[in-house]
């Protein structure tokens, strides 16, 4: 399989895959591309924020139609590109495919610090650590449910990436680092 100058990057809520991807696509000087952002807009133009759009998205299957198919466009259409998304490994084996992995109550912590007044006014934001990580789970579990059933994968699979980093024990710098060694030795493999 032909690889492609593409980095996927997936992972939990929470984990760094946002900011990540931002600071990875600097770096190359790529593109960069969000799911999650396409999925909140989707889901706000039909007055829900993230976690009802993902109850919404269980019985309603055009809303993760819809991000797939941009998904895939940019995959058929892209080259020189950073995507921060659940399921662009699926779309875009041809990829290199990064899990960002994170304890639930950790992300709770790290997203209830950095939360900006955007996010904050498009989701429903419990107010301690605890509850949040209990909500986050719950959109996990959402997440995981959909993907099973409309492809038949787990988006949190790690066997499903090149690479696994632990966001929890490397500090943003050293991600990003991480990261573009392991992308341009796989790019020479």
């Amino acid at each position: 399989m032909r690889k492609k100058h593409i980095i996927t990057i997936g992972g939990k809520p929470g984990s760094g895959k946002s900011t990540t991807s931002k600071r990875i696509a600097v770096a190359l000087g790529y593109d960069r591309f969000s799911s999650g952002d396409l999925f909140r807009t989707i889901a706000k133009e039909r007055g829900a924020d993230i976690y009802q759009g993902n109850i919404l998205a269980e019985e309603d299957h055009s809303i993760d139609e819809a991000v797939d198919t941009k998904l895939r466009e940019i995959g058929e259409q892209e080259d020189r590109v950073v995507i921060d998304s659940r399921m662009a490994w699926y779309w875009m084996p041809y990829s290199f495919k990064v899990y960002l992995d994170l304890d639930l109550k950790i992300a709770a912590q790290r997203i209830l610090s950095g939360m900006d007044a955007e996010r904050i006014e498009v989701e429903h934001v419990p107010d301690t650590p605890e509850a949040y990580a209990k909500q986050l789970q719950l959109r996990l579990d959402s997440e995981s449910k959909r993907y099973l059933s409309l492809y038949d994968q787990n988006p949190y699979d790690t066997s499903n990436y090149d690479l696994i980093v632990d966001t929890a024990i490397h500090d943003l710098g050293a991600v990003q680092s991480i990261i573009l060694e392991k992308y341009r030795t796989w790019l020479l493999e």
